[in-house]
């Protein structure tokens, strides 16, 4: 049987909270955005019309008001949306219990066993857009595919309050001519990478040979070969079950720009011994790391690496985190750092077998262990400031606050 599976997205999700709470918004040219003042100051969503001035998401406060002098900037008000987001998902699990959250604003579901109740996959989707509409004041653009990336596709092609069926009969027709970034798991340097291997729609992806994908993306270019090609047969998770965890990381968004490596390396420590934690919580340890740095022009750049042998200490994720920043970064002359993350992955749990090192201290690797595992229970009892590493005293007032665009603390 071919699967019905819709990506419903709710539109201008926060902007929408907020004009159903304040009506005197609608019709205006509206941002909501984060605090300036804790140097967030960026545009998380923007109604339609905002979006005639050009104004972008992930933009600063300054340059959507300089595109826009009359642009009214509101800011985040995040029990609303939790509110709003639980009481749609609410309406989704009407029809299905295979419902998979994607964000706070948009869900995957899979309504294949529901047809015979509530009709085709077409059906359901319009049914979901007038039951929202009517129930919450709100509107979803939905897509409705036989798999979870041209559902998600879908659900871009008509916005806002639209509704898109992409069918195996016909999805080469609808997304081949399409841009390579327009689908899900391709993103800027991957787009630019596929561009300097003569490939600019996902036709010329599905097209392309396997093998020179694999060698111009590494594994990555194989699975995007399947999905152009309408072979991606991922699930639909039922709602509360959990996608195994393939890395843990955190980023952080400093109180001032970071000028030295010294500053780069404590904030870099900051954010192990979180991820340090949570790897513990879990049974597990990373074997490879990867940073992201953002400068303050507001340009962003990853790197990666595997790790001599896997681990959850957070001074040696620090370390290695350091390596990478300091063989990949240069300190041109006023440039700064505004905000940097580390992830772990690779991940192995703990008992598992790898190949150890001949520099590798065991003894001293698992007293650490213990320690650690003592300042989590004194922190959970007293509080995460409550046992500091004495090199952080006086940086910590670079505490992470949560955004929607930068969520510290992911789970992937």
């Amino acid at each position: 049987m071919e699967r019905a599976i819709l990506h419903c997205d709710l539109n201008n999700f926060f902007y929408s909270v907020e004009s159903q709470d304040h009506p005197e918004l609608r019709g205006k040219a509206v941002a909501v955005c984060g605090s300036v003042e804790d140097r967030h100051g960026i545009v998380l969503a923007k109604s339609e019309e905002a979006k005639k001035y050009g104004i972008k998401t992930a933009q600063t406060v300054w340059q959507a008001k300089r595109q826009c002098p009359n642009l009214v900037i509101c800011e985040p008000h995040y029990e609303r949306y939790v509110y709003f987001s639980r009481l749609v998902r609410s309406i989704y699990g009407e029809y299905t219990d295979q419902v998979e959250p994607f964000g706070m604003d948009e869900a995957w579901l899979d309504v294949t066993g529901s047809r015979r109740l509530f009709g085709t996959g077409e059906e359901i989707g319009e049914k979901l857009r007038r039951q929202v509409r009517e129930e919450t004041g709100l509107t979803i653009s939905v897509g409705v595919s036989f798999n979870k990336p041209f559902a998600k596709l879908g659900s871009d092609l008509k916005k806002p309050d639209g509704l898109t069926v992409i069918e195996r009969t016909d999805f080469k027709e609808k997304i081949w001519p399409l841009s390579c970034s327009q689908m899900i798991g391709i993103g800027p340097a991957t787009a630019r990478r596929l561009a300097g291997g003569g490939i600019f729609t996902l036709g010329d992806l599905a097209n392309a040979s396997p093998d020179f994908l694999r060698r111009l993306l590494g594994k990555c270019g194989g699975q995007l070969w399947q999905t152009a090609n309408g072979r991606d047969a991922s699930p639909v998770r039922r709602e509360g079950e959990e996608e195994p965890v393939k890395s843990v990381g955190n980023s952080m968004t400093g109180g001032a720009d970071l000028t030295d490596d010294q500053a780069v390396f404590s904030m870099f420590l900051l954010l192990c011994e979180n991820v340090s934690r949570r790897l513990r919580e879990r049974g597990l340890l990373a074997g490879a790391v990867a940073v992201y740095i953002r400068d303050d022009m507001l340009t962003t750049v990853g790197h990666q690496a595997k790790l001599a042998a896997p681990t959850r200490n957070a001074l040696e994720l620090a370390r290695a985190a350091m390596q990478l920043f300091s063989q990949r970064w240069h300190w041109g002359k006023g440039r700064t750092v505004r905000s940097v993350g580390i992830r772990g992955y690779d991940l192995v749990e703990d008992g598992a077998v790898w190949q150890l090192s001949f520099f590798q201290e065991i003894v001293r690797e698992e007293r650490l262990e213990r320690l650690a595992k003592d300042a989590d229970r004194l922190r959970a009892r007293y509080g995460r400031e409550a046992l500091v590493r004495a090199s952080l005293l006086g940086r910590s007032g670079c505490s992470p606050t949560p955004s929607v665009l930068q969520r510290e603390g992911t789970l992937r």
